[in-house]
Order: C-alpha cells, then sequence, then structure tokens
C-alpha cells in the first residue's frame, strides 16, 4: 500500500495499486497474478486507461459518464464505501495529523483490527 496526499486524483494510482496485488496462495498450480476483471466507477472512464488495463490481461468494466446506472457496479462498490465509512469513524483516521507514513499506517493497521475484532465478537 502507498500513501499518496489527499488532494491527488484516485486515477494516477490505479496502475501502481494493479501491479502490488499480490499472488493468490493456496489454489493448486501456478498462482494468480492479477484479476480477471477491475470494477471502477466513472472516476475511471477514460480511454488511456482502459488500454492501460487491458494491456495488463485484465478487463475493465467502468461505468461510463452520462450513461444512466445499470451496470451493476453499486453491488459490489458499497462494502468498500462501508468500509471506509467504519475506517472513518475513528476519528485520528478521519482528517490525518500526522505527516509520517508510518504511524498514520500503524494508525490504519490498529483501526482495522479493532472492527475485525468486533464483528468477530458478534459472531461468537
Amino acid at each position: 500500500m502507498s500513501l499518496t496526499g489527499g488532494n491527488r486524483n484516485d486515477v494516477t494510482q490505479l496502475m501502481p495499486l494493479l501491479a502490488k496485488i499480490p499472488s493468490v496462495a493456496g489454489l493448486v498450480g501456478r498462482p494468480r497474478r492479477r484479476p480477471d476483471t477491475l470494477l471502477a466507477d466513472r472516476g475511471y472512464d477514460h480511454d488511456k486507461y482502459r488500454r492501460l488495463v487491458w494491456a495488463q490481461g485484465i478487463k475493465p468494466v467502468i461505468a461510463r459518464r452520462g450513461v444512466p446506472h445499470g451496470s451493476g457496479l453499486g453491488v459490489h462498490r458499497w462494502v468498500v464505501e462501508r468500509t471506509i465509512a467504519w475506517l472513518h469513524g475513528f476519528r485520528r483516521l478521519r482528517v490525518r495529523w500526522e505527516r509520517r507514513d508510518d504511524i498514520h499506517e500503524a494508525f490504519l493497521g490498529l483501526a482495522t483490527c479493532l472492527i475485525t475484532h468486533r464483528h468477530v465478537q458478534r459472531l461468537c
């Protein structure tokens, strides 16, 4: 994971993010290094990024601007939005006050552990 400034455009980090996807362990055969498809919202709607993703061997499923909803992307995307909302429940992560990346990542890891612990407690 890499941290960027809060005012950076998300699409600038698309290709570095795809490059950092770890291989999937535990399956028979050679481990997979990349997903089959990429689900993205209208912020990534540009032919340049579609071509770059296709060149990686990944099928881009990117919502088009000016087209009504109905692509089904919201069904999968709400999981990400919900998780970000949970992380924003921690005041220290809502606004980044730390200048050092390692401290911010430590708070992010701690928040992730607390969220997981709360969900496991509900199951028990």
